[in-house]
């Protein structure tokens, strides 16, 4: 099937075209860390020549203890989003968790992002499609592979241009287990629909530490170059300037410090698988 083309301020998202990137610190800690972080991201993404859509939640719900920390709320975070879109002239996107955050997080954000607990929920998906925003839908870890076209379709609008995409990251078989099916990638692509690659969130372990989630750093980059060799339309990662003391995804949030060396190798994959004619096996 014909692959689909998804639009953001002239980023284009396509399986079969060059890649671009979501990134950004899983949760809006501070103005001063998101500029910070967004500065860094904007400049190796010029470098390097990638699309960049600058990622932070103003609120984070699906935490595993009632203690964990959550963000500063809709008006403070969308705030400080909008700071960034204008000082870096870049777009921004962020999660939305109920029908009531869409309307107004839309219009901040250019992409409104569906956490993958969420995104069978028929009253969400309504309200965003509604926005006429971009969506980024996350594959839930109970869906399998071949079925995701079927949620995509309720996030559809009446727009003539396409706005949906859909995001892996992993498959939960229980006992806090995630596991990426790389051979699922084919069936997701079939629909046509823009796939992005959440490396940081495949690579989390929930509730592994108990009354916070684990997660495994070191296989990032391998889970976000194995998409990228298959070939996807983008590579979702959250990018944090201190790990250590990280207040949301600590254990798989990846070092802005080594977020040059990533990317450039990403673009240098991708530029390898794409410029090569698909393998046609029947």
């Amino acid at each position: 099937m014909d692959q689909k083309s998804v639009f953001v301020n002239g980023i284009e998202f396509n399986n079969d075209k060059p890649l671009a990137i979501i990134a950004g610190p899983c949760v809006i800690e501070s103005r001063e860390m998101i500029m910070q972080t967004a500065e860094e991201l904007v400049r190796i993404t010029k470098k390097l020549g990638l699309g960049l859509i600058f990622k932070s939640s103003f609120e984070k719900a699906n935490r595993s203890s009632a203690s964990s920390f959550t963000g500063p709320g809709i008006e403070e975070g969308l705030k400080i989003l909008a700071e960034v879109k204008e000082k870096f002239n870049i777009p921004v996107i962020t999660d939305i968790h109920c029908p009531e955050h869409a309307e107004k997080a839309s219009k901040v954000v250019d992409v409104l992002q569906i956490p993958a607990f969420l995104s069978r929920q028929s009253d969400l998906a309504a309200a965003t499609a509604k926005t006429g925003k971009v969506v980024n839908v996350k594959k839930a870890q109970f869906t399998a592979p071949a079925d995701m076209h079927i949620i995509l379709d309720k996030y559809n609008n009446d727009s003539a241009e396409e706005t949906v995409m859909q995001c892996e990251r992993g498959t939960c078989f229980g006992h806090n287990g995630l596991v990426v099916d790389f051979a699922g990638f084919k069936a997701m692509k079939a629909s046509g629909y823009p796939l992005i690659m959440d490396a940081t969130h495949a690579a989390q372990i929930p509730g592994g530490n108990g009354t916070t989630s684990g997660g495994k750093r070191e296989v990032v980059a391998d889970l976000a170059k194995a998409a990228v060799a298959i070939g996807v339309a983008g590579v979702f990662l959250e990018i944090h300037p201190d790990v250590a003391v990280a207040k949301c995804d600590q254990p798989n949030q990846f070092p802005l410090q080594q977020a040059e060396e990533l990317l450039t190798q990403l673009k240098q994959l991708d530029n390898l698988i794409k410029s090569q004619p698909a393998l046609d096996i029947k």
